[in-house]
């Protein structure tokens, strides 16, 4: 089981917690914990961490320790009062190092990547034994330990480390081995290298724990549970009609990741596909509700269509010019370019006279893009390049897209009768098309679609 930050966010939340554990285990389930860090902790570590450097005199370290103290003391002595003395002692050693850290970090003007990764892994580091001992306290024997301990050994790759095969057998060995006795809580986040320098996992780096150690135990099914009820057919804060798929496939599940949908990140589902675990996204607010499944097999709907994603923050490249006709490389020389810049590209859709290349990035790295763009055109491979900041990427999901006629068509009578106009169309997968409107169309985009497919409608066999 895996609790994100609002799972774990304060003394209510953590009770929820321990109930679901408590539940499990009365049903005969051996249980592995993974924990994130409370709600906004690891942003106020990245905060500090940064401000820090830039502050001209010994910065006001005090203030913020005692802030971050308070409130997890004030949980641990709701959830756990028989140990606030025993845990409390371990949460002030943690933050006195933090203390000096930051401080060093201050001292030094400078925050290198492996001093910002054992930063920004205390969060875990102070929620881990808080939960432990809200179990223990509510009867249950366990332990905590950090991701270094429970075995997830890293390529070293600071704030986006992967972990290496042989972690499994290490997970075995130190996690697997405790479940018949306890339950290990695990930090979440964060893993080692091969030097034993922590290294933080990246975006959603506590799903990606969750998934790596029950893929080492050969768990049955692993269990993220968050604050919603399940995957939805689409953002119900912008389709509030939006419904929780029963059912979804590795493949569709990564799709929509991949194109907006913030409930599992596609790299948390890489140990589960490696080692055919099925995933189950959970509501820790509504653990009733039966959630969503994420399985090696699609789950048939006759609507072909399962579910639609959006993303706002775009920007569309055009690249184009008669130099680029026929010659061998110029896509080459443009995408070797631009991830030599650090952009990565979205979307890609090539004319069929070989003169324009149309792509889609993150807004964020359009200044990035522009300049090696501009390398490119003055070795002569482009002759021009525009940019278009007034857009938003559509992505339609569903497994039964592959080789059914007609979709594409059906799509696009949806749009049309929205009075959409499609400025771009790429379709890299047989589970998804993906497609560009302008900005202010994206969510009337969505909803002409979500309502051809009628994915309000509980799910058809």
């Amino acid at each position: 089981m895996k609790f994100g930050g609002t799972s774990v966010g304060d003394e209510k939340c953590i009770a929820n917690v321990v109930n679901i554990i408590k539940e499990s285990r009365e049903e005969g389930n051996e249980i592995a914990v993974v924990v994130s860090a409370m709600t906004r902790v690891t942003d106020q570590l990245i905060a500090t961490a940064e401000e820090v450097i830039n502050c001209k005199q010994k910065p006001a370290l005090d203030a913020f320790i005692t802030s971050i103290r308070s409130r997890h003391m004030k949980v641990l002595e709701a959830v756990a009062p028989d140990y606030v003395d025993e845990i409390g002692e371990y949460l002030d050693s943690r933050l006195n190092k933090l203390s000096n850290i930051l401080l060093a970090v201050h001292n030094l003007r400078e925050l290198t990547p492996r001093s910002k990764d054992y930063i920004i892994s205390f969060g875990e580091r102070l929620s881990a034994p808080i939960i432990s001992a809200a179990l223990r306290q509510a009867g249950i024997p366990s332990c905590y330990m950090s991701g270094c301990d429970a075995g997830i050994l890293t390529d070293g790759v600071h704030n986006g480390a992967t972990a290496l095969p042989e972690s499994y057998a290490r997970i075995q060995a130190r996690v697997g081995a405790l479940l018949t006795e306890e339950v290990p809580v695990v930090m979440g986040y964060m893993g080692c290298a091969a030097d034993g320098a922590v290294t933080t996992l990246g975006r959603s780096g506590s799903d990606y724990s969750g998934a790596i150690v029950g893929a080492g135990i050969d768990a049955d099914e692993i269990l993220i549970w968050t604050d919603v009820d399940g995957v939805m057919t689409t953002d119900p804060r912008i389709i509030p009609e939006a419904r929780v798929i029963n059912s979804i496939s590795f493949l569709e599940m990564m799709e929509m990741s991949y194109f907006g949908a913030k409930v599992i990140h596609p790299r948390a589902l890489v140990p589960a596909m490696q080692k055919n675990i099925p995933v189950r996204v959970k509501n820790t607010f509504n653990p009733s509700h039966p959630g969503t499944v994420v399985i090696r097999e699609p789950h048939a709907d006759k609507r072909i269509v399962k579910a639609i994603s959006l993303i706002q923050n775009s920007c569309l490249i055009k690249v184009g010019g008669a130099v680029m006709a026929g010659r061998p490389g110029v896509a080459g020389e443009i995408f070797t370019t631009l991830a030599e810049a650090g952009v990565n590209v979205m979307l890609i859709s090539q004319g069929s006279s070989e003169m324009t290349i149309s792509m889609i990035i993150n807004e964020e790295q359009l200044d990035a893009a522009l300049s090696a763009l501009a390398e490119v055109k003055q070795r002569g491979c482009i002759r021009e390049f525009g940019f278009d900041r007034d857009v938003a990427v559509v992505s339609v999901v569903g497994a039964g897209m592959a080789g059914t006629y007609g979709t594409l068509g059906r799509i696009f009578h949806g749009l049309g009768v929205a009075g959409i106009n499609v400025m771009m169309l790429s379709q890299g997968s047989e589970v998804n098309v993906s497609f560009v409107v302008k900005r202010a169309d994206g969510v009337k985009a969505v909803r002409a679609i979500h309502e051809e497919y009628h994915l309000e409608e509980e799910e058809e066999a």
